[in-house]
């Protein structure tokens, strides 16, 4: 179950956006975004299935050479542009008391699937502090030190991401050995049992569904729907 309900039904198509950023056409994407929202879709469902999806092609198209890192630089950065523009449009729950830092682990340069699911905590109402991409254990140390949150949220994409993520689930534990840990982006999907290993308690790559599932380690799932049934 996400922590959202998104319809599915009317995903926003991704050809003219993807088109847009490739040619590095800001003014296009933006106006692709601009009539989604026109049309009614929702700018949570605009991260989810119109930039996710288009970083994810322009990822594999500069995997597989058809083009270059300039390029990927220039339509990612297009896309950062976007975000910005829809952030101020996310819908926001109640805040529930609760903190959660975000941070890439070091080697992870890539921070935009990272902040899409910092948007998505935000908007399960979690106070959320995002430390960016490529965050050294040192650093993560000092932003634990200076305010300790009630979860922590790695991101690691790809398999040689394995021991930043292993160095900065050690570092968190000098300082908070008992602080729930999550993990978001592709490694541990393809590799689940490291998770219980490294004392993870949930990954998942889908924002809104990692955001789901702190609400539930948390119990305000569990509490909410106690509301509903009482209502």
């Amino acid at each position: 179950m996400s922590a959202f309900e998104l319809p599915t039904s009317a995903l926003p198509r991704t050809e003219a956006y993807l088109r847009a950023v490739l040619a590095n056409d800001s003014r296009a994407a933006l106006r692709v975004v601009e009539d989604e929202l026109a049309a009614g879709t929702s700018a949570a469902l605009l991260q989810l299935f119109l930039v996710v999806p288009a970083q994810h092609e322009i990822g594999r198209l500069w995997q597989d050479n058809q083009i270059t890192v300039a390029q990927e630089h220039l339509a990612t950065a297009i896309s950062q542009l976007v975000l910005s523009r829809l952030y101020s449009r996310l819908p926001r729950a109640e805040a529930n008391g609760f903190s959660v830092l975000v941070a890439c682990v070091e080697g992870e340069q890539h921070d935009m699937g990272a902040r899409i699911g910092a948007d998505f905590l935000e908007m399960a109402g979690f106070d959320v502090r995002f430390l960016g991409a490529n965050v050294q254990p040192a650093k993560l140390i000092e932003a634990l030190q200076g305010h300790l949150p009630t979860l922590l949220a790695l991101s690691a994409s790809l398999h040689f991401h394995l021991s930043g993520l292993r160095a900065a689930i050690a570092a968190a534990r000098t300082v908070a050995p008992l602080l729930p840990i999550v993990v978001g982006g592709a490694l541990l999907q393809t590799a689940p049992r490291l998770a219980d290993e490294l004392g993870v308690k949930a990954f998942g790559a889908r924002a809104d569904e990692l955001a789901f599932t702190c609400r539930q380690l948390l119990g305000l799932e569990a509490a909410r729907a106690r509301e509903v049934e009482s209502a």
